[in-house]
This record gives C-alpha cells, sequence and structure tokens, in this order.
C-alpha cells in the first residue's frame, strides 16, 4: 500500500523511479560484472551448451569423451570455470574447438549470467554439470521433448530433463521402470520423490553405487538409454524441487527471472536451482523430465568422497559402452 502511494504521488513518483531505477543498475551490476578470460570459439547458434566444471578433474576424461561424442554440431558450447582457471579444461576446450570462460570470483551464477551474456544469439541453453555423464541422443532427446509438451500437451515449460538415477525424483522413476522398487526398498529405504539431503537417494554412497551397477541390479547407463529411447514418447512432470545437474531451459525464462540470482560475497552454489524451481512453480511452468533418455549422476555432497573412490576402482561403469 504504501509502495504503491509512493510510486503514484505527484510529490514522490519522480523520486521513487529514480531510485528504483538505480537499485535496478545496482542489481544488473552485481549480476553481470565479473573479472574474466573467454576465449572465444563462438559459432553464434541458437542453441548453447554451458558446462560448469573446474572443481573435480578426475571425472574430465570420461564426462568430457562423452559430451565431445554426443552432442550435436549445431550447439554452442561453453565451458564456465567459477573462480579458477583451469588449463586443463582450456586444452579439452581447444581440442573440441570450444569456448572456455573463467571467472575470477566463485560464484557459479555469476558466471552463468556472464556466458550466456556472451552469447546473444543463444534462444535455448543446455546446462550441464561437471560430474554428469551424457548419453547418445540424450541432447536431442531433450530438444524433441520440449518441442513436443510446448505443442501438444496442456503444459507451458519451464525447463525439460533427463531421467538421471541418483537423483531425488529420478531414482523412482527408474526403480518403476526397470520393477526394482521392492528391491531398493529392502536394501535402503521406501522411496518416494523426494529432494532432501536426509534422503538415502542423496546421502548415502551404497545408494549411489546401487545406481551405478552395484550388485547387478541396475543397468548401465548406455543400456537404460538404448531401452528406453527405443520406446514410445514418454515423459512425466515432476512435482518437486528437480536437481538441475543437466536441463534444457529457453533464454525468455532466464531473462524472466531477471537472471540468475547473485548474492553479495558468496559462491551461490544451488541458489539456481532453488530460483529456477520456485519460478517455475510461482509462475505455472512445468518441469518436465523426459523418459525416453538416462544419463548418469556421480554423486551429491554427502556421497562425494566415497563415490569418488568407487569411480577410481570401477572406471568401466562410468566409460562409455558403446562402439
Amino acid at each position: 500500500m504504501l509502495k504503491a502511494l509512493l510510486r503514484d504521488s505527484f510529490l514522490t513518483g519522480g523520486i521513487y523511479r529514480y531510485l528504483k531505477k538505480e537499485r535496478d543498475k545496482r542489481r544488473y551490476r552485481l549480476a553481470t560484472e565479473v573479472e574474466s578470460q573467454f576465449i572465444d570459439r563462438r559459432k553464434y547458434a541458437d542453441k548453447l551448451c554451458l558446462i560448469l566444471a573446474g572443481y573435480k578433474p578426475h571425472l574430465y576424461e570420461d564426462v568430457f569423451e562423452r559430451i565431445g561424442r554426443y552432442i550435436p554440431e549445431d550447439i554452442d558450447v561453453c565451458i564456465v570455470s567459477s573462480g579458477l582457471y583451469s588449463t586443463a579444461l582450456a586444452e579439452i576446450a581447444e581440442k573440441n574447438t570450444w569456448s572456455y570462460l573463467s571467472t575470477k570470483r566463485n560464484c557459479v551464477t555469476l558466471a552463468q549470467n556472464a556466458a550466456i551474456l556472451l552469447y546473444k544469439d543463444a534462444k535455448y541453453i543446455y546446462k550441464i554439470d561437471e560430474d554428469i555423464f551424457v548419453t547418445r541422443g540424450c541432447f536431442h532427446m531433450l530438444w524433441q521433448t520440449m518441442m513436443r509438451v510446448e505443442a501438444m500437451e496442456p503444459y507451458r515449460v519451464g525447463f525439460v530433463a533427463p531421467l538421471i538415477p541418483v537423483n531425488g525424483y529420478g531414482h523412482l522413476r527408474i526403480l518403476k521402470k526397470l520393477g526394482l522398487t521392492g528391491a531398493y526398498k529392502e536394501k535402503f529405504e521406501r522411496p518416494i520423490y523426494a529432494s532432501s539431503s536426509e534422503r538415502l537417494i542423496e546421502k548415502s554412497g551404497d545408494a549411489a553405487r546401487f545406481f551405478w551397477g552395484e550388485g547387478g541390479y541396475i543397468p548401465s547407463i548406455d543400456q537404460m538409454n538404448a531401452q528406453f529411447s527405443s520406446e514410445d514418447f514418454q515423459y512425466s512432470v515432476c512435482p518437486i524441487r528437480f536437481s538441475i545437474g543437466f536441463i534444457l531451459m529457453r533464454r525468455d525464462v532466464w531473462e524472466r527471472m531477471g537472471m540468475w540470482k547473485v548474492l553479495p560475497d558468496n559462491p551461490c552454489m544451488g541458489v539456481d536451482e532453488e530460483q529456477l524451481c520456485s519460478f517455475c512453480m510461482t509462475n505455472s511452468l512445468a518441469i518436465i523430465v523426459s523418459e525416453n533418455t538416462v544419463v548418469g549422476h556421480l554423486s551429491f555432497g554427502q556421497q562425494n568422497d566415497s563415490m569418488k573412490e568407487y569411480y577410481t576402482a570401477h572406471r568401466e561403469r562410468f566409460k562409455c559402452s558403446e562402439e
């Protein structure tokens, strides 16, 4: 009420608009201004893939081998490092003719904003974390799912994601599709759709290893992807907060959010996820999960140490199993 009075008053309206303009300028500077180094190999495509990396170098060989193998030629690719410069990542970018952006300040939302602003032609944005193992056709399947749901289904799309086994939503979808809910319940806990650090899917190294094939219950991500991609078109709508390790979104969703939120003196880990999921719920935008493609996610924070050891000892489960 007071805000409206100040805005609409003849006496205070001009001051109100001036202060609002100055506030918006400060917010824009906070969200975009950062010291950075950009190695530019842009193709000026209408699709952009940002790969957030720099803190799990032990995964680079397998993660980037998969991305290099499976990403379509019509997608611009930029590796983004928040808070560091990596010679290894610069070399990977050069080998694949990708761009590389590194920022001095460690703030993942700021780094993403800076990268997106460099790609003015990109209308569609894929975002991948450095512990995601992509699979054949996953990029096209996300694109196809977005286009089909927008054109034919009763939803406005916020973003699209693949099935991800180590994921608060995806783990139960995988269990249901494979008929393994009972086995998981017996070994761990009753599976529910929940993104929470208290749930074993995000807490237990044993649960993560189960979904990476330990015990022989779950096929490899390449086998599951081949099986599910051969099925009729399927998608589901995620009703909970979704862990956004790999997503496809329209640029205008990012713009309507006012870009990714940047907090002063904060690395902003998880801020983008919370912001995007909240924005989708508030604005009636659906979180769409393609059930025709699967990608791998190594682990959540509480699982990282044990899964790093497991990854090192069982590289064959993470390497591409296709010829």
